[in-house]
């Protein structure tokens, strides 16, 4: 039972006490103090899987039952106006009858029983936001919540203090920062694991002793180093190149083949198909007699060009004639 200078402190509304913890707020931002108060939204404490299983872990114990109802209403009453989570300690601020100060020192994870839970565990969490969110199998979850050796402290493993008068083992105000340590776990589920002193990437790490030799992560020792590829292949390789996307390098390829092919013909000399089963007619050369059949056939007033054999031919043919008539 609580006492204060030989009798019993007297009450505050709850009205008065959300002034005061307002006030007390205040005064720590001002101090430049990091605030970091609990605020629950309804009857529900916690509504996360970490949240709800760590509450449902400290009211399974008998040693806090008769203290827990007067914690819940002062975590849903705001009272806990600041909560800090470091490895293996809570430090909190609660407004009571006055403002108190609370030190929770939590053991850690001894590495025998850690390395059993990653090894129980291996395999049965698939990534880092499966395990933060809660989203596993029942058995990694019964493994990871077993009160002897889960995750979760046992109350041996618990040691707490408050400033305030109450001589009990655990006060109100004690009992209303454990309720807070599950509803910040709602927000930030990997405190857990600071609090606990442990890293939580260990139980993914696990999975890689489990899978195909497909599917595992290559070894650290058979990956080349971007400065390493330089001197094995002996050439300068620009660091953009090395980031170029698949994509990129693809079309670089195509745009360096078509700036590398010949140029089309164009349709002015690109030579007509004939039609199916007619032999195109060879190309017709300028100055020879066809040419001068096709001007004369278009109207052309240009002058025509007689080639010097076909000349040649006629003075061959009127010597002939003038030869025969003379021989007649």
């Amino acid at each position: 039972m609580s006492r204060y200078d030989g009798g019993w402190p007297p009450y505050v509304p709850v009205a008065e006490r959300r002034r005061r913890a307002l006030r007390a707020i205040e005064n720590m931002r001002r101090n430049g103090q990091p605030i970091a108060p609990v605020a629950v939204h309804g009857l529900a404490i916690a509504t996360s899987f970490w949240g709800k299983a760590w509450c449902e872990n400290l009211e399974s114990y008998r040693d806090y039952e008769s203290r827990l109802p007067r914690g819940r209403t002062y975590v849903r009453n705001g009272s806990v106006l600041d909560l800090q989570i470091a490895p293996a300690e809570v430090a909190a601020t609660v407004s009571g009858s006055s403002i108190y100060q609370v030190r929770i020192s939590i053991a850690g994870v001894g590495k025998k029983q850690w390395a059993a839970i990653c090894k129980e565990c291996a395999g049965g969490i698939d990534s880092l936001v499966e395990l933060l969110q809660g989203r596993f199998s029942q058995g990694v979850m019964e493994r990871l919540c077993r009160q002897d050796n889960g995750l979760f402290p046992k109350p041996s493993e618990i040691r707490f203090s408050c400033s305030c008068p109450d001589y009990a083992s655990m006060c109100k105000h004690v009992a209303a920062v454990l309720y807070g340590v599950g509803a910040r776990l709602d927000q930030k589920p990997e405190l857990l694991f600071r609090l606990r002193a442990v890293d939580e990437t260990e139980l993914v790490a696990g999975i890689d002793a489990t899978l195909p030799a497909g599917k595992r992560a290559p070894s650290p020792d058979r990956v080349l180093a971007s400065d390493d590829l330089s001197g094995l292949f002996g050439m300068d390789i620009d660091p953009g190149e090395q980031a170029a996307k698949p994509s990129d390098h693809r079309r670089r390829a195509q745009s360096e083949r078509a700036s590398t092919r010949k140029p089309s013909r164009t349709k002015s000399n690109a030579t007509p198909k004939a039609p199916a089963g007619k032999v195109p007619p060879p190309p017709v050369q300028a100055g020879s007699t066809a040419s001068v059949r096709r001007s004369s056939r278009s109207g052309s007033s240009a002058p025509r060009s007689v080639p010097p054999k076909a000349t040649a031919k006629v003075k061959r043919r009127k010597t002939t004639r003038r030869r025969t008539a003379a021989d007649a």
